[in-house]
């Protein structure tokens, strides 16, 4: 095709991209927000802002090593076109759509994962894929919850150790003052792990559609619009979602609001140094259930955690076989 139409498809597919960034953090603001809502430390439009804001700033800290994941370890460079990429996209925004709809926290991450795989073995079959780099981000679908709900156990123990002979209200009142920390904390977290896939994206884009080299690094300007998009999602606040992280998986305190958002927070920055693509959701969700274990089993209402993990199985077969049908339909027009 022309390089002018070319140049327009690739700045359209950016704008859909960073569509994607700000349904991801409208979808996902749940994840920062939940626990500091449903304890009532923070009111919701104080937390979403509270949120949002180290969303944004995380882009100076981090690095992009989850974006060169996602970028060149996933999918072969080669097969990445940018309908492929587009396929991707729309099947993981009709998949966050249609969860957010129902109140399920499952992940922006996984969906645009699993779109991206779906479309791109339509075009090449299955030797598309990468398969370390494919299977590294499937495994975390079973390790991120559980390392977060080890993670959570342990910090909730570790605080009712430190305060047992503290009474309840100066509890309260130590965590939620502590509490903004935490979900400042984790936030950051957030914000450099699900940005940062966004940006991979757009960066394998770049570089198919030969507009980057194949050895650049994330061009600034990729850094800052997927963490404002981000940041303004994560303003707009998944309300739904919300509802069901912080009140209907286990009743939370200030204190486990914090233990929640600490271990969330440190598995999160400790996987995106590593450049390992995990889920937010998963992780936070995790959480909340070893913090809420702590109590006693039964404070986790279980029943709705297994609705959200069979969602969690599903997304990525799901947003694929959307993924895949949309890269057919583009393919007959473009």
């Amino acid at each position: 095709m022309p390089e002018a139409t070319s140049l327009h498809l690739v700045i359209a597919i950016i704008a859909i991209a960073l569509i994607f960034d700000y349904i991801n953090g409208f979808h996902d603001s749940a994840n920062s927000i939940a626990t500091v809502v449903s304890t009532r430390v923070l009111t919701p439009r104080l937390a979403v802002a509270w949120a949002a804001f180290f969303n944004f700033i995380a882009a100076f800290f981090f690095g992009s090593h989850v974006a060169a994941t996602i970028g060149k370890g996933v999918i072969h460079a080669d097969v990445a076109d940018p309908l492929v990429i587009l396929g991707g996209l729309i099947g993981a925004i009709v998949w966050d759509l249609i969860t957010w709809y129902y109140g399920l926290p499952t992940s922006s991450s996984h969906a645009l994962i699993g779109g991206f795989a779906g479309a791109a073995v339509v075009k090449a079959g299955w030797q598309a894929i990468i398969p370390s780099g494919f299977i590294k981000i499937v495994s975390f679908i079973v390790i991120a919850p559980v390392l977060g709900l080890i993670l959570g156990y342990f910090f909730m123990v570790l605080v009712l150790n430190l305060f047992q002979k503290s009474s309840p209200a100066k509890v309260d009142r130590y965590f939620r003052k502590g509490q903004l920390l935490s979900a400042a904390f984790y936030s950051l977290g957030h914000g450099t792990n699900d940005a940062q896939k966004t940006m991979g994206i757009i960066y394998i884009l770049l570089i198919s559609s030969g507009h980057l080299s194949m050895d650049a690094n994330v061009p600034m300007w990729v850094i800052l619009s997927c963490h404002a998009a981000m940041g303004l999602g994560t303003y707009a606040g998944g309300w739904r979602i919300v509802k069901t992280m912080g009140q209907k998986v286990a009743k939370l305190k200030p204190v486990h609001g914090f233990c929640a958002e600490t271990a969330g927070a440190a598995m999160l920055i400790g996987t995106a140094l590593t450049g390992i693509p995990v889920s937010t959701t998963h992780t936070i969700t995790g959480a909340i259930m070893g913090v809420g274990a702590t109590t006693r089993l039964s404070a986790v209402r279980w029943g709705v955690a297994t609705r959200i993990v069979w969602a969690w199985i599903l997304t990525i077969p799901a947003s694929a076989l959307v993924a895949a049908a949309i890269y057919k339909v583009l393919h007959l027009f473009l």
